[in-house]
């Protein structure tokens, strides 16, 4: 039977992680509406987004020093309260300026938040009971993007726009009674000082790269300067990785890549991400612009994908014990690429009920892979490297759904001129579905350098040899 923490935990890391998701996306639906009330253009608006998520990248990999040195419950308590006090100030602001301001703190409470709470669940959680606490906090990441546009086009037809904002708050309070209550205080004693040149040059090349890909094919800002941001992020990108190699104790330490689950994770996960990152951007702009679906109805259709992530935790303990990691990892990423591409096929002339029954199985077998990928990052971390190795993978993840994102719109605009057209049309976002799919399959090189036995002390799966050649399961 799972442990208490194994069921309570996950619970309440899940619900801080779906605040900070459901939060990042209702804005979006939101900003025409706060533009008007503020009286300034939605496009200067977009940069609300643009700072939280440079705040986001920026603060991430300082999440593991922290937690070691004031421990892992009172950062992920304060990173709570630091997201509402946040909120609460966006839906005080009055300007642009007060706005960004508020996003980035928002942003800094969000980064805290999302790296320490996984870093909580691993030194609460069994090792052995991880995949079913894992599944858990996947779903907020699959979910959060679905509910958050119709809820926040409910949010500002029928009420004002900064409750979207203030739900935040009983949402926080709760949580960090519930934190302070049933969360263990947990540190790794810390020798090492912070260091401070390797976060500003890693802070740098995160922040340098995050805008310059949520700037790619929008028309912010120019051309000119969404390459420099590229290129100034690509060169403190390359000086940090010189000098994690000859500091003593790197903010991130490039060392953990050399275990083999985890590099499995972080580069097979990176670009597994990228794909699907991608069709977080295209699915709503296809069933919207292109089949001219109103944003509620386009909700309710994608709302398939969700009840398919939630459905999947249910299975996921009992699929990992029968194929172990490195089989599901390598078929499943098959799976959910040739899942993408169907996406890029679905017409307003299929019957409800197939299209439903897509996105249903497209969201539980995503949602089984990124349960897999997340479970399988810390399989063979060692607790005192548990959080590097938190603020490690939220870094990548961080790195490559911005990449995903940067990438579908300009696949999306070089189908479009490659067409001699002006305007997006269903062949566009067919095409940019089919490349974000073959993104993702390019996951399975990485996969297959695992071992067969890789992460089985996480998964529960065995396997005997016999006769040197085939492999069944024992219990």
């Amino acid at each position: 039977m799972p442990s208490s923490s194994s069921r309570t935990v996950p619970l309440i890391v899940a619900c801080a992680l779906f605040m900070e998701n459901l939060d990042a996306t209702v804005i979006s639906t939101a900003l025409p509406a706060i533009a008007k009330d503020l009286g300034e253009d939605p496009l200067h608006l977009s940069l609300a987004i643009t700072s939280y998520l440079l705040s986001l990248s920026i603060f991430i990999p300082l999440s593991g020093w922290l937690a070691d040195r004031y421990g892992a419950r009172a950062v992920f308590r304060n990173a709570i309260l630091i997201f509402v006090l946040g909120s609460v100030a966006c839906a005080a602001a009055d300007d642009v300026g007060g706005l960004v301001a508020a996003r980035m703190l928002q942003g800094l409470g969000g980064a805290l938040m999302v790296p320490v709470g996984r870093l909580v669940l691993l030194r609460q959680v069994p090792k052995a009971e991880l995949i079913a606490a894992m599944s858990f906090v996947t779903v907020p990441a699959l979910t959060a993007p679905i509910f958050g546009p119709p809820l926040g086009g409910l949010i500002v037809t029928y009420s004002s726009w900064e409750w979207i904002f203030l739900i935040n708050v009983p949402i926080g309070v709760l949580g960090w009674i519930l934190v302070t209550r049933y969360i263990r205080d947990t540190r790794e004693e810390l020798r090492a000082p912070l260091d401070l040149a390797g976060w500003w040059v890693l802070g740098g090349a995160m922040a340098g790269l995050v805008f310059g890909l949520e700037s790619l094919g929008k028309h912010v800002v120019s051309p000119g300067a969404t390459y420099l941001s590229l290129s100034i992020g690509v060169l403190l990108l390359m000086l940090y990785v010189r000098h994690a190699r000859t500091d003593d104790a790197p903010i991130l330490r490039l060392s953990l890549l050399r275990l083999q689950s985890f590099r499995a994770s972080v580069t097979g996960g990176s670009l597994f991400r990228i794909g699907l990152g991608g069709s977080t951007l295209l699915l709503p702009m296809m069933l919207q612009l292109g089949y001219g679906l109103s944003p509620l109805h386009s909700g309710l259709l994608t709302f398939a994908t969700a009840v398919g992530a939630l459905s999947m935790k249910i299975v996921a303990p009992g699929i990992t014990r029968r194929f172990g990691f490195r089989s599901i990892l390598v078929y499943n990423t098959a799976i959910c690429a040739l899942g993408l591409m169907v996406c890029g096929w679905l017409s307003p002339t299929w019957p409800v009920g197939i299209a439903l029954a897509v996105l249903l199985l497209t969201g539980f077998f995503r949602s089984l892979q990124f349960t897999c990928i997340n479970a399988l990052a810390f399989a063979d971390v060692p607790n005192p490297d548990m959080s590097q190795a938190t603020s490690f993978s939220s870094t990548a993840q961080q790195l490559a759904l911005s990449v995903g994102v940067g990438l579908s719109s300009q696949v999306l605009n070089v189908s479009m001129a490659l067409r001699g057209a002006t305007a997006l049309s269903i062949t566009d976002f067919t095409n940019a579905f089919c490349f974000m799919a073959l993104v993702s399959l390019s996951a399975i090189f990485a996969f297959r350098q695992l071992g067969a036995d890789a992460g089985n002390v996480v998964s529960g799966h065995r396997l005997v040899l016999a006769h040197g050649s085939s492999a069944k399961d024992v219990d």
